[in-house]
């Protein structure tokens, strides 16, 4: 005869509530038909308030939705939502991959699609294409990845928001593209066509040792729609009216913080021919950040 745990009970409403939140068509309509704009200002607005209890009370209802770890957080108490989003880790919390042949990820991250650009051609999920030239806006700098490498890293609400240099090298020119705020879980990419292409986003040039030039492409998104840079003196968001092309020259070295997320969201890291994925780089892959992304040729 079967016997219950004795937290069966308790647990019940849980796996109830996430078994509702993951049904793809519920979770669609939540994160996308409704007023996005409107809800992401008004959850920058609310996260920037700063009140210890409040922020507390906030954090334990997230906990109900997502696997929030601050176990390699810098600081757990936090004066604002905000300040919990945007959280810095603990020295040594992450391990950089030192090998100079390796292009380390930029963030901790899901992998999404990934793989070879087929002419200018590439997906956001099955049957979903986009082109570099739509994603870039135009940009020259797609034409160098034609026949490039690209991967999709997913960052969850949940996970560590910021991200930084995946080689050393330095950060040339920004392209800020205004733009939608869609969701960018799973349900959204296989249904909204040329998402990434819609949405918010920020080009990032920069030139790796060796001469490479590889790309990050923050992509924002509902609750987002926010992208903060050390190299720039502005906050890239909704409101923001220009400069749409920001010229920079700022060095890095490999793992070196470039910016961060104020939720989580999206980075496309592109890389010209002849780079190649890391063994283990496939869609499902978690993937932490500065371990071994990419291959250099």
């Amino acid at each position: 005869m079967a016997v219950n745990h004795p937290f069966d009970d308790a647990r019940a409403p849980r796996r109830r509530r996430d078994r509702w939140l993951q049904h793809e068509g519920l979770n669609f309509v939540l994160t996308n038909r409704v007023p996005r704009a409107a809800l992401t200002h008004l959850v920058g607005w609310f996260s920037r308030i700063e009140c210890e209890w409040l922020a507390r009370l906030s954090i334990a209802v997230w906990r109900q939705f997502t696997e929030l770890d601050l176990s390699d957080a810098r600081e757990t108490r936090f004066r604002s939502l905000h300040a919990c989003f945007t959280r810095a880790l603990k020295p040594g919390a992450r391990t950089v991959d030192a090998d100079a042949r390796v292009l380390a990820s930029p963030c901790d991250a899901i992998v999404g699609a990934c793989g070879t650009v087929r002419d200018g051609q590439l997906f956001q999920a099955k049957g979903m294409p986009y082109t570099l030239d739509d994603l870039f806006a135009g940009s020259p700098l797609a034409a160098h990845y034609r026949d490039g490498t690209w991967a999709t890293l997913r960052l969850t609400s949940a996970m560590y928001h910021r991200f930084h240099a995946p080689h050393d090298g330095r950060l040339e020119h920004v392209t800020y593209v205004s733009g939608e705020v869609f969701n960018v879980n799973p349900a959204a990419l296989a249904r909204i066509p040329r998402l990434f292409c819609r949405n918010e986003r920020a080009l990032l040039k920069t030139t790796i040792a060796g001469g490479h030039v590889v790309t990050l492409v923050p992509v924002a998104a509902i609750l987002v729609a926010s992208i903060r840079l050390h190299a720039l003196d502005v906050r890239l968001h909704l409101k923001y009216r220009g400069p749409n092309e920001i010229a920079c020259d700022v060095p890095f070295a490999k793992g070196d913080e470039l910016g961060w997320f104020e939720h989580g969201s999206t980075i496309l890291v592109f890389a010209p021919r002849g780079f190649t994925l890391a063994p283990g780089i496939a869609p499902g892959t978690r993937i932490r950040m500065g371990q071994a992304l990419m291959r250099l040729p």
